[in-house]
């Protein structure tokens, strides 16, 4: 059993801290959320590390926009929706790509500066895309350069305070009201912050996998403190593998965006084949699910462990330019992007589904919000976009403040202690080291890009041998990040294991067919209320 608490703290025992809204995360949700506030609220800004840290840092694509005049909000909506599987919603998505453009309006009057051709904004195509609509940044540094803008305007608002180091235990709610957060500052001391209104930007789960593209801070916490204080958690078997990160000895998991196969790469087996037509008709464009279960397949049919990226035959002044980023970390391996083929395969990337919101970010508890990776908001359905994700944070960040400025003040007081476990005794350091891997090893066994009954049973009953965890005494981050990595786990599995066909981001290799008359709904998972289902009307697309 999940505990509503990790820890057993009186919170009217330790020091209060009150602010108008509390944002949790310094991606670009946090970040462009904060700033959006901070015209008419006093803000607190918490980062488990600094405003750097965060996968919005690592996004190399870049953002999608209509901003061309041979594309239009319908042609983006179309293909989200088709890409989505069935599951967007579409007043979401319609909601993404009519706002998205002042979004990108608003990124650059902060300061941002994408990139330019002939005096005009650069515009390059991705995977599943009917149109060249991504807009990037030193080509393919997007994310952070989107991060430097919004980090500097952030550490100058003088209605900005943050705490970097700082982590979010759990959340605080008090009749159905989240009313703040129990936070350890980066001594040991906790303290109760108290907000008129809770946003949780706090981004994905990669580490929930041994290999992943995401940075050491993405382990579900928003998901996990968002469940344990009975938020709908939705779709949380919708997880994105990317299909081309770099798979070298002595090279981490870098990842090789998805720009370059839109600008011609070419995905080749060990013996050199082009295989994609076997699998789509869009080739190396097909949507990110669809390419990594291609390139899984060519791996198990040619007994190796990657397969090759080829972008040579394009000019090496255009690769060097477009893909400054990627050609340096390559050449840093003795790998040449201009004339190597370069060794990829899948490895986690995105979480589609997450804490459950409305088309104003605000989740089933009153005063609680989510924005960008953490939330479902239902723009991504059951496989996201290419660079839709960016604009997801900053139209649903703009729209949050907009509904938290309507909110009544939160009355004054400090709630009561909340429940816990009793005789807790503490881990060793090591002991949560050697969990966590046990975890990523199950989670890679059991739910990665395949799956099926009997392997997602049985990473269930392996991960539910953890629970005792919960009754440890919790107090350093590794602590609170393995029980919600733990949390977010479980939640996984057991929608992965409920949904009986293959749809975008999960596939069954004993369910391969999507299924639309059993299957057209969402998975929704609330800690009260266990698992139930949400049927979508007149909502989804069929294929």
């Amino acid at each position: 059993m999940i505990p509503r608490y990790l820890t057993d703290t009186d919170l009217t025992a330790i020091p209060h801290y009150k602010t108008d809204v509390i944002i949790i995360g310094a991606g670009i949700a946090g970040l462009f959320t904060a700033l959006q506030a901070s015209a008419s609220q006093r803000v607190l800004l918490i980062t488990k590390k600094s405003l750097l840290d965060s996968n919005t840092r690592y996004a190399q694509g870049g953002i999608a926009a209509v901003i061309s005049d041979e594309d239009s909000p319908e042609y983006h909506l179309q293909d989200t929706l088709v890409a989505g599987a069935g599951l967007c919603s579409r007043d979401a998505v319609d909601v993404l790509v009519h706002e998205g453009p002042q979004g990108v309006q608003d990124l650059i009057r902060m300061g941002t500066q994408f990139d330019l051709e002939n005096g005009e904004i650069a515009l390059t195509k991705e995977g599943a895309h009917s149109q060249r609509r991504i807009l990037h940044a030193n080509g393919d540094a997007t994310g952070a350069e989107i991060v430097r803008a919004l980090s500097e305007n952030t550490k100058n608002n003088p209605s900005i305070e943050i705490w970097d180091d700082h982590i979010v235990i759990d959340l605080i709610t008090v009749d159905g009201e989240c009313c703040g957060a129990l936070v350890q500052k980066p001594d040991g001391q906790r303290v109760y912050v108290q907000g008129n209104a809770t946003v949780l930007c706090t981004g994905g789960a990669g580490q929930l996998f041994r290999y992943t593209t995401n940075p050491d801070v993405a382990t579900g916490d928003g998901v996990a403190i968002a469940y344990r204080a009975g938020a709908d958690i939705r779709d949380m078997e919708f997880i994105q593998f990317h299909p081309t990160v770099l798979v070298y000895p002595g090279a981490p998991r870098f990842l090789i965006s998805e720009a370059v196969r839109g600008e011609g790469a070419y995905l080749r087996n060990i013996k050199g084949e082009r295989f994609m037509e076997k699998y789509h008709p869009q080739l190396e464009l097909a949507p990110r699910d669809v390419v990594a279960r291609a390139i899984v397949s060519e791996i198990e049919e040619t007994g190796s462990s990657f397969i090759y990226l080829d972008i040579t035959h394009e000019p090496e002044q255009m690769i060097r330019h477009r893909f400054p980023t990627i050609y340096e970390t390559c050449l840093s391996f003795g790998l040449d992007l201009t004339s190597d083929w370069i060794p990829v395969a899948p490895a986690a990337h995105y979480m589609m589904g997450g804490v459950k919101t409305d088309l104003h970010g605000e989740t089933n508890i009153k005063r609680l919000f989510a924005c960008g990776e953490v939330s479902s908001t239902g723009v991504h359905g059951a496989n996201r976009l290419a660079s839709n994700s960016l604009s997801e944070a900053i139209v649903f960040g703009r729209r949050i403040i907009d509904r938290i400025r309507t909110l009544a003040p939160l009355p004054n007081g400090v709630p009561q202690a909340g429940e816990g476990t009793s005789a807790r005794t503490e881990l060793p350091k090591q002991a949560m080291v050697e969990k966590k891997l046990k975890l990523q090893k199950v989670m890679v066994r059991y739910a990665g890009v395949r799956r099926d009954a009997a392997g997602l049973q049985r990473g269930l009953d392996e991960l539910k041998r953890h629970l005792p965890s919960f009754d440890s005494c919790l107090t350093r981050r590794e602590d609170y990040e393995f029980a919600n990595l733990l949390t977010c786990a479980l939640l996984t599995a057991e929608a992965a294991l409920r949904r009986e066909e293959s749809r975008g981001g999960h596939y069954r290799e004993d369910f391969p067919q999507r299924r639309d008359e059993q299957w057209l709904k969402h998975t929704v998972l609330n800690r009260e209320c266990g698992l139930t289902e949400e049927w979508i009307l007149n909502d989804g697309i069929k294929l």
